[in-house]
C-alpha cells in the first residue's frame, strides 16, 4: 500500500426526527470524514464525536485539531492501520480521533488487498440482527406509536433511552403494550447515581435484556455495587474505552455485558480485541451506534458479524435516521441487515452527496 494524501471532509445531514437522550436532543449530525488516498485506492473513516463534549470528553472541533496536529504527522506513504495505532499509543485518549483515521487506513489497505473488512476481522455471519434505539418521547402515547412503527418495520430489539423521572412508567407501558416477547433494553447514558439503586431495581420486574451505562463512566465501584443489588444485567458503554478497561470491568464484576463501539475504544482493531476477550469469557457483546451515516454503519456491520456479537445491536437501517444517506442506503430485511461483502468497508460516499460536503484539509504524505 502506498498512500499519497490524508483529507478531511466536513458537512452535515439532518435527522428524520429529533433524537433525545439524557444528554440533550439532536436534530442533525455535523460530520467529519477522514479520506485516505492511495496510489490505487482510497478509504473512508467516519468520526463519531458530537458537537459538544457530553457523551465523552471528545468533540468534533477537538478531533479536527488532534487529527491535523498530532495524528497525520504520524502517517507516511507506507503506514498501515496497525502501524498507525502503534505509533499513536503515546497520544493519550482521543479515541474517536484515532478511530476514524484507523478506519480510513484500514479501508484503503483492505481494498488494495482485495478483501472485505468483514473477512479481515473474522466475521462468521453474512447478515446482522437489527435493533433500534428509541429516544425519549414527548408522551407515552408518542412512545407507544413510535415503538409500534419500528416493530412493524421488522426491528427485532428495542432500546429505550431513559433518565430520572422518565423511566419506570415508560418501560411498564411498553411491556404492557407489546408483551414479554419483545426483546427490550434500556439505556441511561450515565444519568443515575448509586443512590438510585433501589429505584433502578424496579426495572427487574420487566425482564429486560440489560440496562446500559446506568451510572457515570468513572464510577466503576458504583456499577459493582449496583450489579449486586439488581438482577437486570448491567452493560457498560462509556466506561469501556480499551481492552484493559474492559478486562478490569469484567474482573471486578462491574458488568455482565459490554457494548462495543469502535469510536469509543479507538478503532476496529481494539474493538476486535475486546470482542475476543469477551468471547473467551462467554460474555455477550453487541455493537452500539453513534448516529453513523453509511460510512460508519458499513464498518460496524463488519464488526457485528463476529461470532461474539450474540445480542442485537443498534445498527439500524439508514432510513431510521436519514432521509438520504451519504452512501447507498442500508435496509432492513426480515429483521436483519446484510453485511457488505466486497472489498474494504464495501461502500463509499455517493458523488452527489459528497458534493454537499467540503474538503477542509489535505495533507501530502512523505516517504
Amino acid at each position: 500500500m502506498a498512500l499519497r494524501t490524508i483529507e478531511l471532509w466536513r458537512g452535515g445531514i439532518d435527522l428524520v426526527s429529533p433524537f433525545r437522550t439524557s444528554f440533550g436532543t439532536d436534530t442533525s449530525r455535523d460530520l467529519l470524514y477522514v479520506h485516505a488516498v492511495g496510489d490505487s485506492n482510497s478509504g473512508w473513516g467516519e468520526c463519531v464525536a458530537g458537537v459538544e463534549p457530553n457523551y465523552s470528553s471528545e468533540y468534533l472541533e477537538n478531533c479536527v485539531e488532534v487529527i491535523s496536529r498530532f495524528l497525520v504527522p504520524l502517517i507516511n506513504r507506507d503506514t498501515t492501520a496497525e502501524s498507525f495505532i502503534k505509533s499513536a499509543t503515546p497520544i493519550r485518549g482521543n479515541y474517536m480521533s484515532k478511530a476514524c483515521v484507523e478506519a480510513a487506513l484500514l479501508d484503503v489497505q483492505l481494498r488494495d488487498q482485495n478483501i472485505s473488512m468483514a473477512k479481515f476481522l473474522g466475521a462468521t455471519k453474512s447478515r446482522v440482527a437489527s435493533g433500534v434505539s428509541v429516544g425519549i418521547q414527548n408522551s407515552l402515547d408518542d412512545l407507544v406509536r413510535v415503538v409500534g412503527e419500528y416493530i412493524a418495520q421488522g426491528y427485532v430489539r428495542v432500546k429505550l433511552k431513559i433518565e430520572p423521572g422518565t423511566d419506570i412508567e415508560l418501560v411498564r407501558t411498553i411491556r404492557k403494550e407489546f408483551g414479554d416477547e419483545l426483546l427490550l433494553q434500556v439505556d441511561a447514558n450515565a444519568a443515575y447515581t448509586i443512590a438510585d439503586a433501589s429505584h433502578l431495581k424496579q426495572l427487574d420486574a420487566f425482564n429486560l435484556l440489560l440496562i446500559e451505562q446506568p451510572l457515570p463512566e468513572d464510577d466503576l465501584a458504583g456499577h459493582i455495587e449496583l450489579s449486586r443489588v439488581i438482577s437486570t444485567p448491567v452493560c457498560l458503554d462509556e466506561s469501556v474505552t480499551s481492552l484493559d478497561t474492559a478486562r478490569g470491568a469484567l474482573d471486578l464484576k462491574a458488568c455482565s455485558v459490554i457494548n462495543i463501539k469502535p469510536g469509543r475504544v479507538g478503532g476496529y482493531l481494539e474493538a476486535k480485541k475486546i470482542h475476543d476477550l469477551c468471547l473467551e469469557r462467554g460474555v455477550p457483546v453487541w455493537c452500539g451506534g453513534m448516529l453513523e451515516t453509511g460510512i460508519g454503519r458499513a464498518a460496524n456491520l463488519a464488526l457485528a458479524a463476529l461470532p461474539g456479537f450474540t445480542l442485537p445491536g443498534d445498527i439500524s437501517a439508514s432510513a431510521r435516521y436519514f432521509a438520504r444517506d451519504i452512501t447507498e442506503p442500508f435496509v432492513i430485511k426480515n429483521g436483519h441487515i446484510d453485511v457488505p461483502n466486497t472489498v474494504g468497508i464495501g461502500v463509499a460516499p455517493l458523488p452527489e452527496m459528497l458534493a454537499k460536503f467540503k474538503k477542509t484539509a489535505s495533507f501530502n504524505l512523505s516517504a
